[in-house]
């Protein structure tokens, strides 16, 4: 029974991963391209909340309970993409300052090796 619930959850993982749209716009925003879209992708939170607020005034006037589950998901994606926002920056900027290390590196090398060439 243990297996088969965790196979039921792997698959479930799976599929969520794979094919909700703010997971696919999380994982191209974590590529070294896409992590200049995390600061604009935290936009996107401010639809989620909208239509989280939207799906509790829809409930507060006699709407279906499962709006709940809508409104959750709404809010869980609006936390995600702030997060991704936040890490983004982080990650970009690290990204930056290894690529600028590996440049002035790469100049020094070029420098060392002309200054040590002899003369023929």
């Amino acid at each position: 029974m243990i297996g088969l619930l965790w196979t039921a959850s792997a698959e479930v993982r799976y599929f969520l991963r794979r094919y909700m749209p703010s997971n696919v716009l999380l994982d191209v925003i974590r590529t070294r391209k896409g992590l200049k879209w995390g600061v604009p992708a935290m936009l996107l939170a401010g639809p989620y909340l909208a239509v989280a607020f939207w799906c509790t005034t829809l409930i507060e006037s006699g709407g279906p309970g499962w709006l709940h589950l809508v409104v959750l998901l709404c809010i869980w994606n609006a936390l995600k993409m702030l997060a991704i926002g936040l890490v983004s920056v982080v990650l970009l900027t690290k990204a930056r300052a290894r690529e600028y290390r590996a440049q002035r590196q790469e100049r020094s090398d070029v420098t060392l090796r002309e200054l040590t060439r002899s003369p023929r």
